[in-house]
């Protein structure tokens, strides 16, 4: 019986908001190749979307998982992503029922500590392992449709343009408005806009209030 491969990778560690999108994809070896496949950087928008359906319909297990801001910001982004990719690759585990028949790929040079299967890191792996381009796609396109739902919620940030990452429209509206809940707290050009402005916000809302320590 062949090792079935889990493909996994992320989207989104780079940007000051937003969490970031960890997803893991096993294919049926005895199905039939989905074409087109690629890094999901080197995809349009509409090309991402329509293989996002292929993928998920095709795929013999597929997990997509959010680490949010503020788990980010309490474990640092580094062990965050690899606890996202601990949990993505266990759901999957929890698909197939059978750690040991599975292989982990996962692109990059870094693994998660005590995984329940055989791993092994792949540096490019996004464009030279077939399941790990899908699950690049899936949680790029995730984490899109995420800060898109975020934009509507905050739209002063631009978040539907820049995604989050720290374009100079972003980091303008950062120093304008402060920062929102979404926020990376833990990265520089946030923290250094918090206590530039004092800023914090409600919640559940996106209008600024006025720290009472800035008088």
């Amino acid at each position: 019986m062949n090792t079935l491969v889990a493909g996994i990778d992320e989207a989104g560690r780079g940007p000051l908001a937003g969490p970031v999108v960890v997803a893991a994809v096993v294919f049926d070896p005895a199905r039939p190749r989905i074409n087109g496949l690629d890094d999901s950087k080197q995809l349009t928008a509409a090309r991402r979307e329509t293989l996002y359906a292929r993928i998920v319909d095709r795929a013999l297990a597929w997990r997509i998982v959010f680490v949010e801001p503020a788990e980010i910001d309490r474990i640092n982004i580094l062990q965050a992503t690899l606890l996202g990719m601990r949990r993505a690759l266990e759901g999957v585990l929890e698909t197939i029922g059978d750690p040991q028949g599975c292989l982990a790929r996962i692109d990059g040079n870094c693994l998660p500590p005590d995984l329940p299967c055989a791993a092994e890191a792949l540096i490019g792996g996004d464009g030279r392992e077939r399941s790990i381009m899908a699950a690049s796609i899936l949680a790029k396109v995730a984490r899109d449709r995420a800060m898109l739902a975020l934009h509507a919620r905050r739209p002063g940030y631009g978040f539907d343009l820049h995604k989050g990452y720290s374009t100079p429209q972003h980091l303008e509206a950062l120093q304008r408005l402060g920062p929102c809940p979404e926020h990376r707290r833990s990265f520089a050009p946030v923290r250094a806009a918090a206590q530039a402005g004092m800023f914090t916000i409600a919640p559940d809302t996106p209008d600024l209030l006025p720290d009472a320590a800035a008088g």
